[in-house]
């Protein structure tokens, strides 16, 4: 539980930072990298929708620039009604980075809080088939 509320925190402070004109919807996120590091991201939004830029995959690509290849452990939140999750491109990308059951936090800023894994979230997961 610890772990959880840590990342909670790191993700929580990272609403603030989100860039959302358009859709003034905050995002946060916290990665674990294999080196016990957290890795707080946020979601960016650019006129061009394609470029926007989730939480998820800002926390992940945060560590790999510095580094990491490996994550442990996400957790993700928002101002929602339920849990929040990541959207199908971060669910590709978080199974590129993380063991198929690493955990998963998915919660909301009112305390909602569900815990899964990669699989949970993306079963049969696209991999390097090499």
């Amino acid at each position: 539980m610890a772990e959880q509320a840590e990342l909670l925190k790191v993700a929580t402070a990272m609403l603030d930072k989100a860039y959302t004109p358009y859709s003034h919807f905050h995002v946060g996120a916290a990665a674990v990298g294999a080196s016990g590091k957290v890795y707080g991201g946020c979601n960016i939004e650019n006129a061009s929708y394609g470029a926007t830029n989730c939480a998820e995959r800002t926390a992940i690509f945060s560590g790999i620039a510095a580094g990491e290849k490996h994550f442990t452990a996400l957790l993700v939140t928002g101002n929602t009604e339920g849990p929040i999750a990541p959207c199908g491109i971060c669910r590709q990308v978080i199974a590129e980075f993380f063991d198929s059951d690493a955990p998963v936090y998915l919660t909301n800023q009112s305390g909602a809080f569900t815990e899964t894994t990669v699989e949970g979230i993306l079963p049969g997961a696209f991999t390097d088939l090499t």
